[in-house]
């Protein structure tokens, strides 16, 4: 109680056990009840506290696992769904919609549709031995001398060589424009035998449709369907309704023929299923003989037919149409004597179309050597094929690889026999001479690359889309790691398409259009570079993926594109490439001419490159006073060899892993003189006034270092790893073999300077026109003796090696003797 203290008569009352003073006011303050309830005070207090800390923790919780999954699906989510590039395909582009978009086959025809029926040819040698070779896909090991297009127009027709003795296959096709479902086409089948003679070989022609693209429910069923009819194939799919295929055999005999209506577990697989429908019977002439027939139709009603193979056993001479038809468009296929007419017409407008953009019979070489030229991009755009499908990616916050979203891509392949499949520098290259043919081609193609994009600004660097692709790619190189890059080329490829053709790019034209939707996703594609492949130092940029298994002499940089090139010995975050810094000056550059080109702000791209482009920084980084060359930059030591070591187990083999004798130390990686050193004169970040330049110039016709007869090596002979195998089990790559982008590129600056007054102007223009000598020549001549153009070429003899046929970027010798650059 408070006693009034202004009263005079009032005497405090003695304080007792329940009483305490509150002294900043001179109250008395009770207790008792704090002495009968203060525990639960104080579980409420602690009850208060934690419940605020729980709250707080299970919100930090939800935060991080919201954010983790956020981060788990950036990988495989894309850069904008509602917004593509792509605006237009399937049958919208009539002249586009059929082709022979199966590059992974000899031969066959599809549509740019998902859900395309795909139709083929099969054929071997007479016997049960021999159907085990049965030729489908491109195969090296198949053995063939030559196969390829002679003549490939990208759009309406092609006509193909195929040699495979004693007989030599001529498949071609031709496209009659009409419809409302892309029209007609008739393909011919000419096949011959050495001397002319008559000789047996049995013929296959299919139709196949990919289920995997079908509904999974059940319940709905697909409508695709194939059927045989009065001796015609017949189909229907929702895309092109009704369809039918003719069989006119025009030259030479049937001898036999039998079909079968069965069900393939997916198009990866359709040959073995052809092999599986096979019975020995007894021929009158040719004794046991393995045929289909009716007999091995398909009797699981549960199972859709999604196969009909028909087989015919032909004598040479042989010649057959197949008429491709459908019901909304009655006109007339082309057959016999029109369609051979109409062939002719096409490759004489071919020949005239290709010498008017070219102009190699103006610049003096001879038809044989024309003839190749015409082959090597006949092969680039009979290459280019049609995929739908998702890859498999990963990314640090994915414990495993997920599925990309399902897309299509329409794009040329590097090799029909070895790299059926989208490659994404690779593509820039392609792009230099589709675009020099048809700038519609490339831009088309070029726009479903960028629909590819993830919503990070990544596109993954190789395109495994569809069961076909994938059962041609090892288990190894099936996924994508977000962290992995690969040369912006097709940006510098798209800038130079708006370069020299500026006239498509003017406003109102189709392709401004298109390159302004692509705008925003180049630029984040730069953007991405910028953010994820920086270096430690101010303007160094670093290549990611290097990993260090010991097995390696010199761990592969996959994503640079020059694999087992040798870098630093030792991968660590302290590396600098030099390539990698020209590729961004080049991408800045090539950013700042698209913004100019379709009116957008340039500067940041100019600012980028002009930093980039400075010498001074660049030489800081990059140039060793030394040796007076470009040079990468990390934890190196040339003290590395290969160690046999004895197995743990018995039984287990003994391996060959890398053994260290000198530790490595930071410093250039001066000893590895080779592509990468060149890349500042490569992709024109020096000036032609430039002292260095005069340097690489200087060094770069000595045949004791990348000069050779045949063009430049990858890697100097006075490398240490200078045709070094990589593992026990990796030869060498690009450890000195001729790569013809690289030397695409060298002669594609050595002209330029050639023309950009500056001291060195006489010395690139002699080097240019000796070395654009010795590629053409050696491509050439390698062509002629093997029947092929090769993923690379031997820089002591010149041979092609790798494989074959390669006419990915190795077609760039069009462009060479035509001095496209």
């Amino acid at each position: 109680m408070v006693r009034n203290r202004k009263s005079g008569n009032a005497q405090p009352k003695p304080a007792n056990n329940n009483e305490s003073r509150d002294s900043s006011s001179g109250r008395s303050v009770s207790t008792q009840g704090n002495n009968d309830y203060s525990w639960l005070s104080g579980v409420l207090r602690f009850t208060t506290v934690w419940k605020s800390r729980l709250g707080f923790m299970s919100l930090l919780v939800a935060i991080y696992v919201g954010a983790l999954g956020y981060l788990e699906t950036r990988v495989n989510t894309p850069f904008d769904d509602k917004n593509k590039v792509v605006q237009e395909t399937g049958l919208a582009i009539p002249e586009r919609y059929w082709g022979s978009y199966r590059p992974n086959v000899y031969f066959g025809m599809k549509t740019r549709e998902p859900q395309s029926p795909v139709f083929g040819m099969m054929w071997y040698n007479v016997g049960l031995r021999s159907q085990k070779e049965i030729r489908h896909w491109c195969d090296q090991g198949d053995n063939l001398p030559t196969y390829g297009w002679l003549r490939h127009d990208g759009v309406s027709f092609g006509e193909q060589l195929i040699s495979d003795p004693p007989h030599t296959i001529m498949t071609s096709f031709i496209k009659t424009m009409g419809g409302e479902h892309g029209g007609h086409w008739t393909a011919r089948i000419n096949v011959t035998a050495k001397n002319s003679k008559k000789s047996n070989l049995m013929l296959v022609w299919y139709a196949a449709l990919d289920e995997s693209l079908y509904p999974v429910d059940p319940e709905e069923i697909p409508e695709s369907r194939l059927w045989m009819e009065d001796g015609g194939l017949q189909g229907f799919t929702p895309e092109l309704l009704n369809f039918r295929i003719n069989f006119t055999v025009l030259t030479g005999k049937v001898l036999n023929s039998a079909y079968s209506e069965a069900h393939a577990p997916g198009l990866q697989l359709l040959k073995e299923t052809y092999y599986s429908l096979l019975r020995e019977r007894k021929h009158p002439t040719f004794g046991r003989v393995a045929f289909l027939g009716p007999d091995h139709q398909l009797h699981d009603k549960e199972k859709n037919i999604n196969f009909l193979p028909i087989q015919m056993l032909i004598e040479t001479p042989f010649v057959m149409d197949l008429a491709y038809t459908t019901e909304d468009y009655p006109a007339p296929p082309l057959q016999g004597k029109e369609y051979t007419k109409a062939l002719e017409e096409k490759k004489k407008g071919f020949d005239e179309e290709f010498e008017k953009k070219f102009g190699l019979s103006e610049k003096g070489y001879p038809e044989d050597d024309i003839a190749i030229a015409r082959a090597a991009m006949s092969n680039m755009l009979g290459g280019v094929g049609y995929f739908y499908g998702s890859g498999r990616v990963q990314s640090p916050y994915t414990r495993e690889p997920v599925p990309y979203w399902r897309a299509p891509l329409y794009t040329a392949v590097p090799s029909r026999s070895f790299f059926p499949r989208g490659f994404l520098w690779d593509e820039g290259f392609h792009g230099l001479l589709i675009g020099r043919w048809s700038p519609d081609i490339q831009m088309d193609i070029a726009a479903h690359w960028m629909d590819l994009i993830n919503v990070e600004g990544w596109i993954p660097r190789e395109q495994i889309l569809g069961a076909e692709a994938l059962a041609r790619v090892p288990k190894e190189f099936v996924v994508q790691n977000n962290a992995a890059a690969n040369p912006p080329m097709l940006l510098i490829q798209l800038a130079r398409l708006v370069k020299t053709r500026p006239h498509l790019f003017e406003p109102g034209m189709p392709h401004r259009a298109t390159l302004g939707r692509m705008f925003t996703r180049l630029q984040a594609w730069y953007n991405w570079f910028q953010t994820t492949q920086k270096g430690e130092e101010p303007t160094a940029y670093r290549w990611r993926g290097r990993e260090d298994d010991g097995m390696q002499l010199n761990p592969k940089s996959l994503s640079s594109g020059l694999d087992d090139y040798p870098r630093a010995s030792h991968p660590s975050d302290i590396e600098r490439h030099v390539d990698l810094r020209c590729w961004m000056y080049a991408a800045a550059d090539s950013l700042a001419t698209i913004a100019r080109a379709i009116k957008k702000d340039p500067s940041k791209f100019e600012a980028t490159k002009e930093q980039l482009g400075d010498e001074d920084l660049l030489n800081e980084l990059h140039w060793s006073t030394a040796t007076q060359t470009y040079a990468d930059y990390g934890m190196h030591t040339d003290g590395v060899r290969f160690v046999r070591t004895m197995p743990k187990h018995p039984g287990e083999p003994a391996k060959l892993v890398r053994g260290v004798t000198v530790p490595p130390q930071p410093k250039l990686v001066t000893s590895a003189f080779g592509y990468i050193s060149l890349f500042p004169m490569l992709l024109r970040v020096l000036t032609p006034e430039s002292e260095n330049l005069g340097k690489i110039l200087e060094n770069l016709d000595k045949p004791g270092l990348l000069w050779s007869p045949f063009g430049l090596r990858s890697l100097s002979k006075s490398s240490p790893l200078y045709m070094k195998r990589n593992t026990e089990h990796d030869p060498p790559y690009w450890r000195g073999q001729i790569w013809i982008n690289i030397n695409y590129l060298a002669l594609s600056s050595l002209k330029y300077y050639a023309n950009a007054p500056g001291p060195h102007m006489d010395r690139a223009r002699e080097l240019h026109s000796r070395l654009k000598n010795n590629v053409v020549r050696n491509i050439l001549s390698e062509y002629r003796r093997t029947g092929y153009l090769w993923e690379q070429y031997s820089g002591e003899d010149g041979r092609g090696s790798g494989c074959k046929p390669f006419s990915g970027w190795t077609a760039l010798v069009t462009l060479i003797m035509a001095e496209e650059y």
